[in-house]
């Protein structure tokens, strides 16, 4: 019998910048190993260009993703919901493990302010890898 892999759900409310940039260090560094989602409650246009910018620095491509809206179902499908700066506009589901990680917006700010928040973002996904497959 096999083990269905964990799966994980990013949130912020345009889901243009550090859900998707949380979802792009997931992905990579979890090699696979983990179900990786991400969604906004308002989704942008498109992904924030200096988010993109900031990843490809450490040759993680997000390019190629796009705003997604928050879903229920994505929601009730994941175990684990991380949420960033959506407040209520985040679903609540029994039984799910929720975090809520306080990072600054990345929206409108340059280069310079946008790589502390990928570092801080890159250390909570490493950590969080470590507890999801200890």
């Amino acid at each position: 019998m096999t083990q269905s892999k964990p799966s994980v759900l990013f949130v912020c409310v345009h889901n243009a910048g550090r859900s998707q940039m949380a979802a792009g260090f997931l992905r990579h560094l979890g090699g696979g190993s983990i179900e990786v989602r991400s969604a906004g409650s308002m989704p942008a246009d498109s992904i924030n260009p200096v988010a993109v910018e900031a990843m490809l620095e450490l040759g993680i491509d997000i390019s190629d993703e796009a705003p997604k809206v928050l879903t229920a179902d994505a929601a009730r499908a994941s175990d684990v919901v991380i949420t960033m700066g959506c407040g209520d506009a985040c679903p609540f589901f029994p039984g799910k493990r929720y975090e809520d990680w306080k990072l600054a917006d990345p929206a409108g700010q340059g280069i310079d302010a946008v790589r502390p928040i990928r570092d801080e973002i890159q250390a909570r996904v490493a950590t969080l890898i470590g507890e999801l497959l200890g």
